[in-house]
């Protein structure tokens, strides 16, 4: 039990620490261009994709069925397609039309993942 809360506490340090990292690197360099924010998009999504097929699928598999993982999958996809329905919305309904920034509705689309994790 003291290994859950060991690990508990040190994983909420570091992803608050990351994300406190991330927001002062966002202030700081407010004029940052599309080619700089589409390759950490990029490494972003890469590394939780790395971590996903390498780290939770095993993980989930060694603890469950493969028929309630694949469910877990399917799940997830539907979720991702409703966020990304849901911000395609908020985006029209505060532009009046989508813009053609398409690096928007990623970053918003990727901040909503990481608040459902």
């Amino acid at each position: 039990m003291q290994e859950i809360i060991k690990n508990t506490i040190l994983g909420l340090f570091f992803g608050t620490f990351g994300t406190t990292i991330g927001g002062i690197i966002g202030v700081k360099f407010d004029n940052t261009s599309n080619k700089v924010l589409s390759f950490v998009l990029s490494f972003a999504s890469g590394l939780m994709m790395a971590i996903v097929c390498f780290d939770l699928i095993p993980e989930a598999l060694n603890i469950s069925e493969f028929d309630t993982v694949i469910i877990g999958i399917i799940f997830g996809i539907i979720v991702m397609i409703i966020s990304d329905m849901f911000v395609q919305n908020k985006i029209k309904s505060k532009k009046g039309s989508i813009q053609k920034n398409s690096l928007l509705k990623t970053g918003i689309a990727v901040r909503n993942r990481s608040c459902l994790t």
